[in-house]
């Protein structure tokens, strides 16, 4: 008896078997956004942040990031920088170098010049470190009024100007052609009289060519301050005098016709016009 191969389909000897419906995973990972926010900022970015938080930008910080190269110069924080740790928890300080709340190290070239003196750093608040700055940059005599305007302090509390610098007409003989030396400030007898800056009185007394009572004090490097015509002062020949100080009263002793002050400003000797310095 010959057998045959059937091709076909195999039919099924029982009732077909339910097919499992498909699991539909609706589950979402959380994600970290601030992972994602790292990922998108370069590392100089994350510099500059860091930078930013700690407070190094204010105070001089300067990082520069480059491959295989970082080079950090900064000042330290006057409070701690508090970090948070990618698992949440807040730190004290930040870690530098493996060790909790160290400053960044600070490096230079052993050829680098550092200089912290008076003069490098004189401002507005230290008027007479600008002023000796000034005087040692060059020479007294050479120093331009747009330099010299303001260095020196006002020697009375109010100045209201009676008789200017140069030439005028002679308030004693009315004379024209009379060369005033210095310049008259309005003052009543008894007036306080400032030193103009900090130096050393270089004379104290009577002036015998018309300044009477007379004050001289020597701030270094040939510039020099005059306060003429006082009812009376307060140093002596040698003191050392602060800008601000009282070293005299106003009053109209000398070759004087009322209540006043002269006041000069003396240049190597030579007296130039004081409203260039005040």
């Amino acid at each position: 008896m010959t057998s045959q191969n059937v091709r076909g389909r195999r039919r099924a000897s029982g009732p077909a078997t339910e097919l499992r419906p498909a699991r539909v995973v609706s589950e979402i990972r959380p994600r970290d956004t601030e992972r994602q926010v790292r990922r998108r900022k370069s590392p100089m970015r994350q510099v500059a942040d860091f930078a930013a938080a700690s407070g190094v930008g204010q105070k001089a910080g300067v990082a520069l990031a480059a491959t295989g190269l970082v080079l950090t110069v900064g000042l330290p924080a006057t409070s701690p920088v508090m970090a948070t740790s990618e698992s949440g928890q807040t730190e004290s300080a930040l870690s530098v170098g493996g060790t909790v709340g160290s400053q960044p190290e600070v490096s230079a070239a052993a050829s680098a010049k550092i200089d912290f003196s008076r003069a490098a750093v004189a401002t507005a608040a230290d008027p007479d470190g600008k002023l000796k700055q000034l005087l040692s940059a060059q020479s007294v005599g050479s120093i331009q009024r747009a330099s010299s305007a303001g260095t020196l302090g006002s020697p009375l509390d109010s100045l209201v100007t009676a008789s200017p610098f140069g030439y005028r007409v002679s308030p004693l003989t009315g004379g024209t052609g009379d060369f005033h030396r210095g310049q008259d400030f309005v003052a009543q007898c008894g007036t306080a009289v400032h030193a103009a800056a900090a130096g050393k009185v270089t004379f104290a007394g009577w002036h015998e060519y018309g300044g009477g009572n007379r004050v001289v004090v020597d701030h270094g490097n040939g510039l020099e301050t005059t306060y003429n015509h006082l009812s009376s002062f307060n140093v002596q020949v040698g003191q050392t005098v602060n800008r601000g100080d009282t070293v005299a009263l106003s009053g109209t002793t000398g070759a004087s016709t009322g209540c006043h002050l002269h006041f000069e400003v003396q240049v190597n000797g030579e007296v130039v016009d004081p409203m260039g310095w005040l």
